[in-house]
């Protein structure tokens, strides 16, 4: 994911020196996180952003068919706070990169109950990272890709390894279904690149919101394959945003290491003038009435990019 084609942000072990202009400032936090989809414009002061509440909102406890019984149950507890933790930030080696990415989810999403639920590269072995219930950049909210009995494999941020150093796609990993909480949701983004057409499919139809837009160039293109929503928020500092939500993916670039100083390169829907063709850094230009659209989905939406 990445602070896309025009998002830049800051790793989280440098917050304590940077000024970050895309991020809510949260208390407790000595720095903030800039998320930044145009280098163009550089904020001169720390802004005070605004977090977006999508007016649409998961069912919660979503009922689906019965599923199938596949790994056995795992009951035994874990020291999550010895695990790593599957955010933006995580460079996570041993959680595999999405081996299925042009397929859609199930419609279902979950969160982790209570401090965070352990995350397992195997069902069979023991859990490489922790899912936090919370995170201030969002990203807690993930699509389910499979569901069994007692275990579901779900879309993850973070990265594999940066694409200097291997593959940086889309992070897949099992939870224990007795670790999370679910929920449906009832729509999902397809985009086309080279149709240039951006629909919100729900069970009833779709809704094609976008006829064009701007994606990225040869050297920094738009990452394809399924991710999903991780947060949505606004940055008045972003001129070039016109004070339009920006809707940040769960993908990040797949040529940029980082992005505007940062060592993340994360992935976004924002609002641009210049919106037409290849364009950006990876991230996708969309007109006001599109990004208001993208902007009322709840996170952990599906969104599948096709070439």
């Amino acid at each position: 994911m990445r602070v896309s084609q025009d998002p830049g942000t800051t790793s989280p072990r440098a917050w304590g020196a940077l000024a970050i202009g895309i991020v809510v400032l949260v208390a407790g936090f000595t720095g903030a996180w800039l998320l930044r989809p145009d280098a163009a414009a550089e904020p001169a002061a720390v802004p005070t952003p605004t977090v977006v509440t999508p007016s649409a909102t998961p069912t919660p406890e979503a009922t689906p068919a019965p599923a199938p019984a596949g790994f056995a149950a795992n009951t035994a507890a874990y020291d999550l706070a010895s695990l790593p933790q599957a955010d933006v930030f995580a460079v996570l080696p041993q959680l595999p990169v999405d081996s299925d990415p042009a397929s859609a989810p199930t419609g279902e999403v979950v969160t982790a109950v209570g401090a965070g639920a352990p995350v397992f590269a195997d069902p069979t072995g023991d859990p490489v990272a922790v899912l936090p219930a919370e995170y201030v950049y969002g990203g807690t909210t993930v699509p389910v890709v499979e569901r069994q009995e007692h275990w579901v494999r779900v879309l993850l941020t973070g990265r594999q390894a940066t694409p200097s150093t291997g593959n940086p796609g889309q992070l897949t990993g099992w939870l224990r279904a007795q670790d999370v909480v679910f929920a449906a949701v009832d729509a999902r983004v397809e985009v086309s690149l080279s149709a240039r057409t951006i629909d919100i499919v729900r069970p009833g139809g779709g809704e094609r919101i976008a006829t064009d837009f701007g994606w990225g160039v040869e050297g920094t293109p738009t990452p394809t394959g399924r991710s999903f929503i991780m947060t949505t928020r606004v940055e008045p500092s972003f001129g070039y945003t016109r004070g339009h939500p920006l809707v940040y993916l769960s993908v990040q670039s797949p040529t940029l290491d980082g992005f505007g100083g940062a060592d993340v390169a994360i992935t976004a829907f924002h609002y641009h003038d210049a919106r037409s063709g290849a364009i950006s850094n990876g991230c996708i230009r969309l007109d006001a009435a599109a990004i208001g659209k993208l902007a009322e989905l709840p996170m952990g939406t599906p969104v599948l990019i096709r070439p």
